[in-house]
């Protein structure tokens, strides 16, 4: 029986340095150097940012000769894991490599200022494998802020006072005091500014998972209004937000679409083209629509054309907020031919609206429509005149003698 233990354990203890001969020869690199961004961290506590992309340089020598090798390095995290490889290649017993990796820090600090992550180097082929792990510090960047949302309609009006909540959180390693937020469609020259105040670090919590302090808050959120302006031309637009104190400056963009139904209505012409003779005058009318809710100040500017000029009747005029008026427009040559010119319309500098006119001129005397029917209906009036004169004239005799015929 004992002789039978002691074959036993002598079988276990060769298992086991069988094992550890099979686990030494596994090995096929020796990393005895790694670099974060300059930084020996094998061996030491090297410390990262969240959120940047850091380099890795690992040093090593090669334990075999080997074909089709590959490294990793990897960064375990609670809830995202990033790594980088690098390979194929192959290195040759007893000589030094180096190879250089990048690694995108993840940002999973919720509660804290800063944490440990593993960083794991890997290399290895079909046939063999070297691990090594480190620990890396990642800390918050020293001042830093999130712009979480942006909540604004995604089409509006011209015209319409547009709401735009904005919510931020601090994610530095410090507090955020005096922030101030702007939200702003430059293009629309519309801004708002808003003071946010301080935010700390990281909201504190006690053991009953309640506030420490209501006032002690890593977020806030505020609500802006922003008017869009009547004459703003239809399109999509940049809105833009702004969060700053004196430490930083973080900015967010988001695309809105405008629409505006009476950008290029709000001028309406009657009779766009006039036939007119060499000298005479050519007529228009401008009907300006303002559809605002305030009064607004129109310059009309028009443009001549060739030979011809132009002139309005008002080259400013002020339309009550809903309504309209009339604005004549008089073009004159003593040239024949066709000529077309643009009229300008203009809300203080904005050009709001441009209409072509056409005028066609001839050597021949065009009298307006109403004119000439008023003609013929004198002509017709005058010869129905004379008719009547006629008849009422005339003596019927051959009546009056039988009347004679009747008293004797």
């Amino acid at each position: 029986m004992k002789t039978k233990n002691i074959l036993v354990f002598f079988l276990a203890l060769a298992s086991v340095l069988l094992s550890l001969t099979v686990v030494n020869a596994a090995e096929i690199a020796d990393v005895y150097s790694v670099e974060v961004d300059g930084i020996y961290a094998l061996g030491n506590d090297a410390s990262v940012t969240a959120g940047e992309t850091i380099t890795l340089k690992v040093y090593f020598d090669a334990l075999e000769d080997a074909s089709d090798v590959s490294i990793r390095a990897e960064i375990e995290g609670d809830k995202i894991d990033v790594q980088d490889r690098s390979g194929p290649f192959t290195i040759e017993n007893g000589y030094a490599y180096k190879k250089t990796l990048t690694l995108n820090i993840p940002y999973e600090l919720k509660d804290e200022v800063s944490d440990d992550v593993d960083l794991v180097i890997k290399i290895w082929n079909k046939d063999h494998k070297t691990e090594e792990t480190m620990t890396l510090r990642v800390q918050r960047p020293t001042y830093n802020i999130d712009v979480m949302s942006i909540s604004v309609s995604q089409t509006v009006e011209a015209g319409d006072t547009v709401p735009v909540d904005v919510v931020i959180k601090n994610i530095g390693y410090n507090s955020l005091d005096d922030l101030y937020v702007t939200a702003q469609i430059t293009d629309l020259n519309v801004k708002s500014t808003t003071y946010f105040g301080d935010i700390v670090a990281f909201q504190c919590y006690d053991e009953d998972g309640l506030a420490c302090d209501e006032d002690d808050e890593d977020n806030s959120r505020g609500r802006f209004y922003l008017k869009i302006p009547y004459d703003a031309a239809s399109g999509i637009y940049n809105l833009e937000v702004e969060v700053k104190n004196s430490d930083l400056t973080i900015v967010e963009n988001k695309q809105i679409i405008v629409k505006n139904d009476f950008s290029a209505g709000n001028v309406i012409v009657t009779g766009m083209s006039q036939n007119v003779a060499k000298g005479q005058d050519a007529e228009y009318e401008l009907l300006i629509v303002n559809p605002t809710n305030k009064l607004k100040v129109y310059r009309i500017v028009p443009e001549s054309s060739g030979q011809l000029t132009s002139s309005v009747s008002q080259s400013v005029v002020a339309v009550p907020a809903g309504s309209t008026k009339t604005v004549k427009v008089i073009a004159n040559t003593n040239s024949e031919g066709t000529y077309n010119f643009n009229v300008n319309v203009f809300a203080g500098e904005n050009l709001v609206n441009t209409v072509t006119l056409s005028a066609n001129v001839s050597g021949t005397s065009f009298a307006a429509p109403v004119v000439i029917l008023a003609i013929v209906l004198a002509i017709v009036l005058l010869v129905l005149l004379v008719v009547l004169i006629v008849l009422v004239g005339k003596k019927p005799e051959k009546q009056d003698e039988e009347l004679g015929e009747s008293y004797y």
